[in-house]
């Protein structure tokens, strides 16, 4: 399985999986089912409906990294 959540979507997918976990009234009903669905998914890195809809998080966040990042790229060539 390679990675396809990123790390704010998967922030967000478990703020939003304990949210539903703490609002469960009925104890481990659907509803803890339902919250530990996106825990899961955070802790795992992978959304098999993102695997389905080819959708990325952890690629976009490299690639905007990889655009605005500060340092400037190495141009010294390689070591012979």
């Amino acid at each position: 399985m390679k990675a396809n959540v990123g790390s704010f979507d998967g922030g967000a997918r478990f703020i939003l999986g304990c949210a539903i976990l703490f609002f469960s009234v009925n104890g481990l009903g659907w509803w803890a089912l339902l919250g530990l669905l996106p825990i899961a998914s955070a802790a795992c890195s992978f959304c098999p409906l993102y695997r389905l809809l080819h959708v990325d998080t952890a690629a976009w966040e490299e690639e905007f990294e990889r655009r605005h990042s500060h340092h400037p790229p190495d141009l010294r060539p390689p070591a012979a």
